[in-house]
């Protein structure tokens, strides 16, 4: 069994080496004399009963993580779990969402059931699933054309496989940036784009929780038709705000992560993030 830690120094490294503006946002909060917690991490899979969040989530829960909320995405067709550990309170929270693939096309269905079935059979239900990436071989970029088109979630799910789909700043531990707006003003000075779908700040103190995030970085990635861009993974960051009884709001907002779902949505003209 894996401990937390290493497999949070596992999903990080994945993360950042496939994602070099990531770390350079980071290296930017650390320059600024910042320390970063990371509010939350989360991933994408999908709801085959081989894959699906009950299975991803495993190396989290015996490593100490318990369920603590559900969430539906009726427009995206998804739904998600969210976990948090139970010794550590600085220990991230975890954020797993399927698609739900009964609702998509027979091609869409199919690909994904492909997909799937092209997994090793040692590394269904093995704890480093969550971080094997694309373990399905080389994409076609026309069969991650055709899925995007009907699904964002789904082209980058068939492209990227497994693996952190993004970390979170906690800007509540942060101390110059210390709210939604600084840290965003900050981040588009050095020239990242800023996800702006539903406005750049999603939520309000109003909801306990405001969250924005990069856009993904275009990243290079070998398809069976040669090297192409496509949008890679980001970085999130999210202020909580006390409850009536004081306690900081542990859960999430649907309509404000369908949003930030599009952080990974093809855009044109996307910039360094």
């Amino acid at each position: 069994m894996i401990s937390k830690d290493d497999l949070l120094l596992k999903l990080w490294e994945h993360y950042t080496s496939q994602n070099p503006s990531v770390k350079q946002v980071y290296d930017l909060f650390i320059a600024e004399g910042e320390e970063v917690v990371n509010d939350h991490i989360a991933f994408r899979t999908f709801d085959d009963p081989r894959v699906n969040i009950d299975v991803l989530s495993q190396p989290f829960l015996k490593a100490g993580y318990t369920e603590k909320g559900q969430y539906t995405f009726e427009a995206k067709k998804l739904f998600a779990k969210h976990f948090e550990h139970q010794g550590d309170p600085l220990a991230p929270r975890v954020f797993i969402s399927q698609l739900k693939t009964g609702e998509f096309s027979p091609f869409l269905r199919e690909t994904a059931s492909r997909c799937v079935d092209a997994i090793p059979a040692s590394l269904l239900g093995a704890d480093e699933l969550v971080y094997s990436g694309n373990v399905w071989g080389t994409p076609s970029f026309e069969i991650y054309e055709t899925l995007r088109q009907e699904s964002e979630y789904a082209g980058w799910l068939y492209v990227n496989g497994f693996q952190a789909n993004h970390f979170t700043v906690s800007v509540n531990f942060l101390k110059k940036l210390d709210s939604i707006q600084k840290v965003n003003a900050f981040l588009k000075e050095k020239g990242f784009r800023i996800n702006d779908s539903g406005g750049e700040i999603k939520g309000t103190p109003a909801e306990l929780l405001e969250q924005s995030s990069i856009r993904s970085e275009m990243i290079h990635v070998r398809f069976i038709e040669g090297l192409k861009q496509i949008p890679g993974c980001y970085y999130e960051f999210a202020r909580r705000y006390p409850d009536t009884d004081g306690r900081l709001y542990p859960g999430f907002i649907a309509k404000s992560a369908d949003k930030i779902f599009e952080s990974t949505d093809f855009v044109d003209g996307t910039k360094k993030g």
